[in-house]
């Protein structure tokens, strides 16, 4: 259904309602240089019992345009929102999805006196407040910290200058200039309807002064801020920081541009319909459970979901505990159930949600089984730390065949499996997500002592710096730890081939006494599979040993064949 709304001071207003006439209402609002039909493709993907309601703003589409530059300031944009909010929906608060300028006043409007009690939700995609945008200039340069932000920030909003400026914007526009130079730097924006951009060129010059400064009033109303990671004109952190702002508050970093809502209209929807669903009083989804952790910055993982394999003893069960003491829930996985069952109990004790599977990494099938039961359950995890893992020592030609199958099932393909099944999901979330590949020191050196454990460890490690190169554009990190002689459990199971058990058993405890000697506890590994996650780290070596072992190899490998002739 199209109509007209008649605004305060008479400016007609195209409206189209389309959905269920008593269906939650979702008011869209669309920024500059766009009309209306920029939510076509949000609204296809929207689900049949929303009642949602597109309109052009003044000075676009079929409304009409104002020529007087005053009739374009924020408080009249806020009026024409109320004016479509009471027309359309007099008698239930509506949710509200925003961008760019229609972003901005939306805003404006809730933190204003013209929305009260009639927002049930805003979702906000690339349009902060200009009162928070202006104060968040201003605190950040004297910052050092956030200074680097600032400056980042200040450099894409470069043109607003330019649009600020007599006659040159409207003749960058007539002459197609403006479009070409658009299209350059954000390919998913068509080019705009020529009136549509000229007109809105008011925007900028009625809204945007020097020397105004306003103290931003915070809003009550549940906020949700999609930020496209790409936008060259607004900065992730401009639109996330904003917690003073709106206290109920969900933050989400989505890929794509700033005209996102165009290039990726089913993630907008989805996000959007999540959010509204939940208001109206439906279950909050894990997504935006960890949206809401998210804004609050409690634990560096807050809300985070992550997967560990092995996680029973060692280094799986310190990097479970870790991630648990940093708010995160923990989705364990391991063979030997009694063990399980025993960390689990000890990892919820840090206050967190934990799931225990029993699952041999090594059975392909059992592995899909978990990942599907996983993804089903519990939503996609934002971490996954393929950990599980069997020692193997001696002469490579004393090898056996079904000793070489059982370490490549545990040691490569437990790793593979558990990249291959989890990362599609991280992949086709499009939220980013980090996946941790625990290989070792021994992949970095040729080892006499242990070729064969030597030989798989080195295929992880070229795995994930594979994997690495592959999802970055996608924005999911990939991790090999490589640690050196740490003190755990694999060293009392570690096979040596070629020996009879009463041997066998005389060189476990070798070993072990050796690794008890050198006192590297998995707690230190532990620390550096949070850091690789926390700072993208493509390589960590947590002990002394593997940092020289990565510095010999690289740079002295002539010298290493040379000493190992001698052993």
């Amino acid at each position: 259904m199209r109509t007209t709304v008649t605004t305060s001071d008479g400016v007609r207003l195209s409206v189209r309602v389309r959905g269920p006439e008593h269906a939650p209402t979702l008011v869209c609002v669309h920024g500059y240089p766009d009309n209306a039909t920029l939510w076509d493709g949000v609204v296809a993907h929207l689900p049949d019992d929303l009642r949602v309601v597109t309109y052009d703003v003044r000075g676009a589409g079929q409304s009409d345009r104002p020529r007087a530059r005053e009739a374009y300031r924020l408080d009249r944009l806020a009026e024409d929102l109320r004016a479509v909010v009471d027309a359309t929906s007099p008698r239930r608060p509506v949710h509200l999805l925003a961008h760019d300028w229609g972003s901005i006043q939306a805003w404006h409007a809730i933190a204003g006196p013209w929305l009260p009690g009639r927002v049930a939700s805003f979702t906000s995609i690339s349009g902060p407040s200009l009162d928070h945008a202006a104060r968040w200039l201003r605190s950040g340069l004297r910052r050092p910290g956030t200074l680097g932000a600032v400056l980042a920030q200040l450099a894409k909003s470069s043109y607003l200058a330019f649009f600020r400026m007599p006659v040159l914007p409207e003749l960058a526009w007539r002459t197609g200039i403006a479009s070409a130079v658009l299209r350059r730097r954000e390919p998913a924006e068509n080019a705009p309807v020529t009136a549509d951009a000229v007109f809105g060129l008011n925007l900028y010059r009625a809204n945007i002064r020097a020397g105004e400064r306003r103290r931003p009033v915070p809003v009550d109303v549940p906020v949700q801020v999609l930020a496209p990671r790409d936008d060259p004109f607004v900065g992730v952190p401009l639109q996330t920081e904003v917690a003073e702002l709106a206290p109920n508050l969900r933050v989400r970093r989505i890929p794509g541009g700033h005209w996102v809502v165009r290039s990726d209209a089913a993630r907008v929807a989805s996000a959007t319909a999540e959010f509204v669903a939940h208001v109206e009083g439906g279950a909050e989804t894990r997504a935006l459970r960890r949206a809401r952790r998210a804004a609050l910055r409690v634990g560096r993982f807050d809300g985070r979901l992550v997967v560990v394999t092995g996680a029973a003893r060692g280094i799986g069960k310190a990097t479970a505990l870790a991630f648990a003491r940093e708010g995160a829930d923990l989705v364990l996985a391991d063979v030997d159930a009694e063990s399980l069952a025993e960390t689990a109990h000890t990892v919820r004790s840090a206050g967190v949600t934990v799931a225990a599977h029993h699952v041999d990494v090594a059975d392909g099938e059992a592995m899909r089984a978990f990942a599907d039961a996983v993804v089903r359950d519990l939503g996609v995890p934002d971490v996954v730390v393929n950990n599980a893992g069997i020692g193997m020592a001696g002469p490579l030609l004393d090898t056996t065949e079904e000793e070489w199958r059982r370490l490549l099932d545990v040691n490569f393909w437990g790793v593979l499996h558990g990249c291959r099944l989890f990362a599609p999901h991280m992949v086709a979330r499009g939220e980013g997500g980090h996946l941790v590949n625990l290989a070792s020191m021994a992949a970095f050196l040729p080892n006499p002592m242990l070729p064969a454990y030597s030989t798989v460890k080195s295929a992880v490690l070229m795995l994930s710096e594979s994997l690495r190169a592959e999802l970055a554009a996608s924005d999911v990190g990939v991790s090999a730890v490589c640690p050196g002689f740490v003190a755990t459990d694999i060293v009392a199971s570690t096979r040596f081939t070629g020996t009879d058990d009463a041997e066998q058993q005389r060189r476990r405890q070798r070993a072990q006494r050796f690794y008890t000697a050198r006192n590297a506890r998995p707690e230190l590994v532990a620390k550096d599979v949070l850091r690789a996650v926390e700072n993208d780290l493509p390589v960590v070596t947590p002990t002394a040993e593997a940092k020289a072992a990565r510095l010999l190899a690289r740079w002295a490998p002539g010298l290493v064949r040379a000493a190992l002739r001698r052993v």
